[in-house]
């Protein structure tokens, strides 16, 4: 496989990588993406996956095939996606095969019948048990990612087998992983944003949650954007700005205009992120918090229920989009998927429904 290699215009500076809490986590990713991922052109050994930088991964798969050496093991693993090769190190307890129990003798009756050789002994046997694997186990694998011969390969730091006669792991994996991609690896992390720090950015941030925090604590259903503007009122600076040269006053916007235009971005990125949006968009400007809208999760409720019944999606579920196109039919044009999934998150949470696959639902 030949290794890629970003846009030096596109790939964000490596002094920035930290802030992206994904950098210093195992990334459980698909192996098809981490077969795929890009290298970096300033660091070689870390890659990206929709811009997070990554360098080492936490797979599950069932081995494929395996190669032992004297000092580690070679297991193909494949999670249904691809087969990454794994490089597994041996451990010293697997190595030392005649084991201190040859040259140090232990009497039972030193111990009250407890040997400690013997002990030990079984104890490096339930090790190499679950370090040798065979063809058709399931195996997990912690480890950095590194490319030898144009080959991708994970150079394991930890691994094992996974005893898992019910697939309970299996199952386990398969539902946390793509919610791991809903929430973190699909969405790009605004390296610029966290970086510059700039007051506007840190006024918004803090704006934003002043607004969800009154939302939550108030138990609010509706509003308008003169009911929370005076909330925002403290983060507005009343010094007049002055030249840098002369230390003059210069033209400005006010503070009214100023916290105008804060509320104005805060609604924008509330709606952004789902938590509100405007069942009609009118002068009168009617904000629906999405997590109170009781009608709008009961609309939700019934289209999946209803439609789960049907022969089109009796067996997989309804698929969000389809859920999405009905809710705007019968409920309001302007409902976001942002909101929607939150509406999702929630029903689910309470077990009025349940996800089949990733973004498909059916009803209990």
């Amino acid at each position: 496989m030949q290794t890629a290699a970003m846009d030096p215009t596109e790939e964000p500076p490596s002094v920035l990588w930290g802030l992206d809490p994904v950098f210093s986590a195992f990334a459980r990713l698909y192996i098809n993406d981490i077969l795929q991922m890009t290298e970096s052109i300033q660091v070689p050994g870390v890659y990206f996956y929709n811009q997070h930088p990554i360098y080492k991964v936490d797979v599950l798969g069932t081995v494929v095939y395996r190669r032992e050496r004297d000092d580690f093991f070679c297991y193909g693993v494949d999670d249904g996606t691809g087969v990454v090769n794994c490089l597994c190190w041996k451990t010293k307890l697997f190595q030392d095969e005649d084991g201190p129990e040859k040259s140090v003798k232990f009497s039972d009756g030193a111990y009250g019948g407890f040997n400690p050789a013997a002990e030990l002994k079984k104890l490096r046997e339930a090790h190499q048990q679950h370090c040798r694997l065979e063809i058709g186990e399931l195996l997990r694998v912690r480890g950095t990612v590194k490319t030898s011969r144009q080959q991708r390969e994970i150079m394991a730091s930890t691994y094992y087998k996974v005893d898992d006669p019910v697939m309970a792991a299996q199952i386990t994996w398969m539902m946390e992983v793509p919610q791991l991609y809903r929430e973190c690896y699909d969405k790009q992390f605004d390296f610029k944003t966290d970086a510059e720090g700039s007051s506007a950015n840190s006024s918004l941030s803090k704006a934003t949650n002043m607004i969800k925090d009154f939302l939550k604590q108030k138990s609010v259903t509706r509003f308008r954007s003169y009911d929370v503007q005076d909330l925002l009122q403290p983060l507005i600076s009343i010094k007049p700005q002055t030249s840098t040269a002369e230390q003059e006053p210069v033209a400005g916007p006010s503070a009214c205009q100023q916290l105008r235009q804060l509320l104005k971005e805060v609604l924008q990125l509330l709606q952004d992120e789902g938590v509100v949006y405007r069942k009609v968009k009118s002068q009168d400007e009617v904000y629906h918090v999405t997590a109170q809208d009781k009608d709008l999760h009961i609309a939700v409720k019934d289209i999946i229920r209803e439609d789960s019944k049907r022969q089109k999606y009796a067996e997989k579920g309804c698929h969000v989009l389809h859920v999405l196109s009905a809710v705007r039919q019968r409920h309001s044009l302007n409902v976001s998927r942002a909101a929607l999934d939150l509406v999702l998150k929630a029903l689910e949470r309470d077990s009025d429904i349940v996800s089949t696959s990733d973004s498909r639902y059916t009803a209990f």
